[in-house]
């Protein structure tokens, strides 16, 4: 693993503009920070059995645009020179750092533009159009927007507000770690999301000017390891479809890059079933929402509990926007991995009171039929057998497994079809 300078001063020599940028947002964050919320800090007894460890989480999804994202973008918008107000200001973003530069430009009178991917979902392009944008749809991923937006942010003489590759963003972003701290100042550990390096080298910064002997761990999906590869001398293949989009990013900005490897003890990888599962525990557990991105942290205590038995760790959902459809089918699929819900492939005679006698067996066993789908034109069985496909809910796997039992004893082949 690469050596990280952790309880070190934070080298600023690459980039002197950090301590600047960090002074003037510490006097923006006493004067009100814009309106922008110190979120809640809770503890999570309901999730400290499935971790074995003190569970802090700040909720950064109950910010007014769902994210941490705002706290850059009000930290760069406020420094701007009034010559600057008047160019206005670029964007690129598919989401969370969109909607922050659009709320925090309007309420300073900044006019925004917003280059946002093409296929950008709707409501995120009308969430950010209501917030005072104008948006422009260009380029099929982000790292083409952002080359798009950049080259007409120069032609046309704005100022280019970078998501993470700005120290005033950076310093922004830092004031999550800042709150949590002062809330909760025992923290043995602060772990956090990271993608372009914004939040968690921002947070890093702060974390080690007000606790220098804090572990400060960072996590990224499985299939977007670059800072991961750069701490461990890997070359792990990047890129592929997360349900953590937010850190979805092939590579950190070069500042939050350096500052990543200084300060940090080391990068985690998390696996998309494990960012399901933390995100449904979130919702289940804590009745409370997260995105992929915002849930990794949890689903890194899941997946590497003996780095964490005993400890006190503090967690950042960092985002709560998430597209519902989505939502109702990451639950879905929690519920059929936990076996409270599968299907049931059944051979039925070709006769009247199949399907009764079928129902009647589950509902003495205490199942719940959801779906029914009878197949029998389309099918290679003999004429006169076909075939239904039952999707059931149970209490749990042992419920689950007597219902299939029940079947088999009334003389029923089903087979049984689980995630």
């Amino acid at each position: 693993m690469m050596p990280a300078a952790a309880h070190n001063p934070v080298d600023t020599r690459p980039h002197p503009l950090l301590e600047e940028a960090g002074r003037f947002v510490e006097t923006l964050h006493e004067a009100g920070f814009g309106g922008i919320l110190n979120t809640p800090m809770l503890r999570a007894p309901m999730l400290e059995p499935l971790t074995g460890c003190e569970v802090w989480v700040k909720m950064e999804s109950l910010q007014v645009t769902g994210s941490f994202k705002e706290r850059g973008a009000y930290a760069r918008l406020a420094n701007l020179s009034p010559g600057e107000r008047q160019r206005g200001v670029v964007a690129a973003s598919a989401g969370n750092h969109a909607q922050g530069v659009a709320r925090h430009g309007a309420a300073l009178g900044v006019e925004t533009v917003i280059f946002m991917p093409r296929g950008t979902p709707n409501v995120k392009v009308n969430a950010t159009r209501d917030l005072g944008a104008k948006v422009e749809l260009a380029g099929d991923n982000f790292d083409e927007t952002s080359t798009l937006a950049q080259a007409w942010c120069a032609e046309q003489g704005c100022v280019f507000i970078h998501p993470f590759d700005d120290p005033y963003v950076l310093a922004g972003q830092g004031t999550v770690a800042k709150e949590m701290l002062e809330a909760q100042p025992d923290l043995d550990t602060l772990v956090m999301p990271v993608g372009g390096g914004g939040l968690a080298s921002g947070m890093a910064m702060a974390a080690r000017r007000l606790k220098p002997g804090v572990e400060l761990l960072g996590v990224q999906a499985e299939l977007f390891p670059s800072t991961h590869n750069a701490f461990h001398g890997r070359e792990a293949p990047v890129g592929g479809v997360t349900l953590a989009e937010g850190i979805a990013v092939r590579d950190p900005g070069q500042m939050p890059g350096h500052l990543l490897r200084e300060l940090l003890d080391d990068v985690l990888l998390v696996d998309e079933h494990g960012i399901e599962r933390a995100l449904n525990l979130y919702l289940t557990r804590m009745r409370v929402l997260a995105e992929g991105a915002g849930a990794a942290g949890l689903a890194a205590l899941l997946a590497h509990p003996e780095r964490f038995k005993g400890k006190k760790v503090g967690l950042v959902i960092s985002g709560g926007n998430i597209d519902t459809r989505l939502l109702s089918s990451v639950l879905l699929r929690d519920l059929a991995r936990s076996h409270r819900l599968a299907r049931f492939r059944i051979e039925l005679l070709d006769v009247p009171g199949q399907l009764s006698a079928v129902s009647e067996v589950i509902s003495v066993a205490g199942g719940n039929v959801t779906d029914v789908a009878y197949h029998k034109t389309f099918s290679d069985l003999p004429a006169k057998v076909t075939y239904i496909d039952i999707s059931l809910e149970a209490q749990d796997g042992d419920h689950m497994n007597q219902i299939h039992d029940a079947l088999k004893s009334a003389g029923f082949r089903a087979d049984y079809a689980s995630y």
